[in-house]
Formats: C-alpha cells, sequence, structure tokens
C-alpha cells in the first residue's frame, strides 16, 4: 500500500501544482469564443474581437482574440452554418451571447454580423460568412485547415477564390 499512496500522492501534487500560475495562485485556463462547443454557449461572451494576421501566401487573415486563425466554410451561407455535430467539434463555431457582437480589431475592415445556428447558438458573421476555429491548429499563425473539407482561411475582404482540387478531405 505505501506505493500506492506515494503514487496517489505524486498525482495529488502534480494536479496542484499544474493548476497554479507562477505567483502560486489557481487559475483556470481561458474561455476562448472560437474553441467553446455550442454545448457551453450559456458562457459565450457579449462581445469578441476579431484581429487580423498576415501570411506571404494568403495575405491578411482574421484570427480570435488569441492570434488562431479563423475560418469560413464553402457551404455557408449569411443565414445558416452547415457545421454541426461532430463538424462543430472540430470547427468550433465563433460564438457570442444573444444580442452579443464582434468587434474589428486593428487592421480588420469589413463587416461583422451574427446568426443563429440550428442549435440556438449565435455564431459571428465575417462578409456574409459564419466563422470558426479549427482544432488542427496548435499556436497562433497556423493555418492547417486551409482546404479541408470546404474549410477556408478567412481573409480581410472575404473569401478568395480556391480551385475544387486544392480541397482535401477529412475533419
Amino acid at each position: 500500500m505505501p506505493v500506492r499512496r506515494s503514487f496517489a500522492a505524486l498525482v495529488l501534487a502534480a494536479a496542484a501544482l499544474s493548476a497554479c500560475t507562477s505567483s502560486g495562485a489557481a487559475t483556470a485556463p481561458p474561455t476562448i469564443p472560437s474553441q467553446a462547443p455550442a454545448s457551453q454557449a450559456a458562457g459565450a461572451p457579449m462581445s469578441v474581437v476579431i484581429g487580423s494576421a498576415t501570411s506571404a501566401s494568403l495575405g491578411t487573415f482574421l484570427t480570435d482574440p488569441n492570434g488562431m486563425t479563423l475560418y469560413t466554410h464553402i457551404g455557408d451561407s449569411a443565414t445558416s452554418s452547415t457545421c454541426t455535430g461532430q463538424c462543430a467539434v472540430a470547427w468550433p463555431p465563433v460564438l457570442v451571447a444573444t444580442g452579443g457582437s464582434a468587434t474589428a480589431g486593428t487592421g480588420v475592415t469589413g463587416t461583422f454580423a451574427t446568426l443563429t445556428r440550428a442549435d440556438g447558438t449565435v455564431q459571428v458573421t465575417y462578409q456574409g460568412l459564419p466563422l470558426y476555429g479549427w482544432k488542427g491548429d496548435t499556436k497562433a499563425g497556423d493555418m492547417t485547415g486551409e482546404g479541408v473539407n470546404g474549410f477556408l482561411v478567412a481573409t480581410a475582404g472575404g473569401p478568395l477564390p480556391v480551385p475544387s482540387s486544392s480541397i482535401k478531405p477529412g475533419y
């Protein structure tokens, strides 16, 4: 039993240490609206600031408040999102609370609005297209979802035309 008790103590100590900041205060991970599943929409912010970054291949593209790349889907419209269920797990919609809105960050131009999804959550749109994050991006500036299953990086000014031969399957 001493080994089991020692292992349990080690696990508890590691959990306590990982929940602390350098100052020793416990902290919860930040909620990122574009990564919150629809089932957690009750905690969606009233407003989200959409930023931008640039890439040599795509020019200026949209980012969430943490600098993560945002995407649009070629099957969507200004009034509906076709990404639900498992799709919305892989491509979390950028959500705001009912009555919420998106604000353009520095260098972002274009029109933001919202739409009500089939599940009742409110999704941010840009230039008439719903915005999503992508579970495959792990750091700011990643654009690994470009062309995957009809999703395209949300570029400033609206979507760029993409040849159908560059669309890659999968979530």
